[in-house]
Parts: structure tokens; C-alpha cells; sequence
């Protein structure tokens, strides 16, 4: 059988004529010149977020108050404090005959002698929590010249003799606002939060005027 031997220089030509015209393949399941895959074209459970609407002057935004506050505070003072003094009447005067002189201290000179011991010693503790929690629907009165706006709402709940009374202000940015129209009353700023009670169930925990004045002096 004949075989044809070809040429090392032959073969190194054709070996770089084919590198040439050899193309890496894509790893892309769309191939090239596609967009990539996204949710909105590709799930059957995809729901396109609701568009932010501009927040105008005299919109109304509900307000979700959710305030908390915990104060600790612990204290400790001993105090002690002792002296001890004498005094003594050297020289004294004697008024005779419209005159003063000196009093010759015929009965020896006077002396007093007195010692003070003071001890003090006072334990304080204080743990308070405090929560407010409450929506309210606020108007936008005023709309700043960096976009800011300003909120402002009451409320009235009466039912039989009770009554609640809420009111917030403060100052927010629109980009807080959420897209449901609500917004949290931790990124409010200069916020004035204001809640009272009256009825049955404020008269059995409230402090009387006597109480209130004894609180207030502490006079024991």
C-alpha cells in the first residue's frame, strides 16, 4: 500500500488554517445576541410591584406609630463626714456707765466644745418601659422646598364615656412612603406624638390633685 508523506511545513499550514476558523461555543442556553432570562417573562406567579405615585399637598398618608422606650438607671452614694471643734472666750467687753471695758473673766474663760458625726447612705434603682402603638391617617399641610412634606393628623375615638384623643406631626422624606401609602414613624423626623384618656378607665389609675402635690414636694 502507498502512503503519501506530507511535508512538515505542509502539515503546520493546514493545522493554522483550521485553528483560524475555529469558533468557541456559547455557554448561554439563549444563545448570543438574546436578552437574559427575567421573572417577568418567564413565572406564571409574577406580579409587577405597584408603581410609586407622587405624594401632592393635601394627600392623605397613614401613619403607622410604633414607639418604644426602655430606660435603666442605677445609683449608689455613701457619704461620712465627722468633725470636732472647741471654742473658748479669751477676751470679752463690759458695758458700765454707758462705757465699754474689758470684763475680767473672773470666773474663768468660757468654752465650748461640740463634735458632728453625719453619715449618709442612699441606694436608687429605676426601670421603666414604655409602648405606644397606634395608626392614624394624616394630611400633607406643607411641602418643603427640598421635598420634604409635613404631616399632620387628629383622631377622636369616643364610645360611651370613654374618650381617645391622638394627634401626630412631623416631617418626612417621600421616598419613605411606602408604596401602600403607609409610612413608619421611625423615619419621621420632629415628630410630636399626643395621646389622652378620660372616662371610667382613667379615673381608677389617675393621681389625685392631694397625690400630685405630694409628689411634686416629697415632704416625706
Amino acid at each position: 500500500m502507498f502512503h503519501r508523506i506530507i511535508p512538515p511545513c505542509l502539515a503546520f499550514a493546514l493545522l493554522l488554517g483550521v485553528a483560524t476558523h475555529a469558533a468557541a461555543q456559547s455557554a448561554s442556553l439563549l444563545g448570543s445576541g438574546q436578552r437574559p432570562l427575567t421573572m417577568q417573562d418567564y413565572s406564571w406567579t409574577y406580579e409587577r410591584a405597584p408603581e410609586r405615585r407622587p405624594v401632592q399637598l393635601h394627600d392623605i398618608v397613614t401613619v403607622l406609630v410604633d414607639e418604644k422606650s426602655v430606660v435603666i438607671s442605677e445609683g449608689e452614694m455613701d457619704r461620712k463626714k465627722k468633725s470636732h471643734g472647741t471654742l473658748t472666750l479669751k477676751d470679752w467687753v463690759l458695758l458700765k456707765g454707758g462705757d465699754l471695758l474689758p470684763s475680767p473673766q473672773s470666773n474663768g474663760e468660757p468654752t465650748i466644745s461640740g463634735e458632728l458625726d453625719n453619715k449618709l447612705r442612699s441606694e436608687a434603682s429605676l426601670e421603666t418601659r414604655e409602648s405606644l402603638k397606634f395608626r392614624i391617617a394624616c394630611h400633607v399641610v406643607d411641602i418643603r422646598p427640598n421635598g420634604n412634606l409635613i404631616l399632620e393628623g387628629y383622631d377622636t375615638i369616643h364610645i360611651n364615656e370613654e374618650v381617645w384623643d391622638y394627634s401626630f406631626t412631623g416631617e418626612v422624606r417621600p421616598k419613605d412612603i411606602l408604596p401602600n401609602n403607609t409610612v413608619l414613624s421611625e423615619s419621621v423626623v420632629n415628630k410630636r406624638i399626643f395621646k389622652r384618656e378620660a372616662g371610667h378607665v382613667r379615673d381608677g389609675y389617675r393621681r389625685g390633685w392631694l397625690q400630685k402635690c405630694f409628689d411634686m414636694f416629697q415632704p416625706f
